[in-house]
């Protein structure tokens, strides 16, 4: 992104329109005035430290990008990135949830959708997808949705792809992140020969539906982040795990786990 070479006050009004408030709304929730609000994104005023902490969170900016609106204020970021390997207990804890998910599969993304942990149960869907698109870092949603990655063996490809999408047009939504707009640019023009995009009536969730040898195996799954992380690294990451939504798949899985 580019956002960081654009005055703070450009920034904050776009956050602010992003989030579809008026100045009255932003003005109230940060119990500034109106009048100082304005100041703010035209410029006339620059914002100390704390009220572009305040704003931020009031605006409920990502991490990254409040460091970013930090900096475009002359001040230092606040919120560290530390890399992954050094997250400690945070990664133990993450590794240990993968672990005690097996035999289902489970996985943990990066902003991007790249894929940074998994435990060994997530070979029941890459060993359906051309290594090539495994290579790291190997894009989750590519591997997902690309001709040549798990997209033909999903019997109800077009619901699944709907899903996906939406998550990442909300995320693009949320972060106004340019390289994830491209992402979804690019998976978005994938093929797609099944026209079907809503989950019949009565769903709870849209599953995943697998051919399997002779069978099918459906999943559903639950997506979970640290939701008090004050470090961009680990408020960046989302644990996806899987879990068998009929008996049939339950069973299979089962014959998978180890020893």
């Amino acid at each position: 992104m580019t956002t960081m070479q654009r005055p703070v006050g450009e920034q904050l009004r776009q956050w602010r329109e992003r989030r579809r408030l008026s100045q009255l709304d932003l003005a109230l929730s940060a119990e500034i005035s109106t009048r100082h609000l304005s100041f703010l994104e035209n410029g006339r005023s620059r914002p100390s430290r704390e009220m572009v902490l305040r704003l931020g969170e009031r605006l409920e900016v990502p991490l990254r990008e409040r460091n970013r609106l930090l900096l475009a204020a002359g001040y230092a970021p606040v919120y560290p990135q530390t890399p992954l390997p050094d997250l400690g207990v945070a990664l133990e804890a993450v590794r240990h949830l993968l672990a005690g998910h097996e035999p289902y599969p489970a996985l943990v993304l990066d902003r991007g959708w790249d894929l940074v942990e998994s435990n060994s149960g997530i070979t029941l869907l890459t060993d359906l997808v051309d290594p090539d698109l495994l290579e790291p870092p190997a894009n989750v949603l590519r591997a997902a949705l690309h001709p040549r990655g798990l997209a033909p063996h999903v019997l109800n490809l077009g619901q699944w792809r709907a899903e996906l999408l939406g998550r990442l047009r909300r995320q693009v939504e949320i972060t106004g992140d340019a390289d994830l707009a491209a992402l979804l640019t690019e998976v978005s023009g994938y093929p797609c020969d099944d026209p079907v995009d809503e989950a019949p009536a009565g769903s709870v969730f849209v599953p995943v539906r697998l051919r399997h040898g002779d069978g099918v195996l459906t999943l559903m799954s639950m997506v979970a982040t640290f939701g008090t992380a004050l470090d961009v690294t680990l408020a960046e990451l989302v644990i996806e795990s899987f879990y068998p939504a009929d008996a049939a798949t339950r069973e299979v899985l089962a014959r998978r786990q180890p020893g």
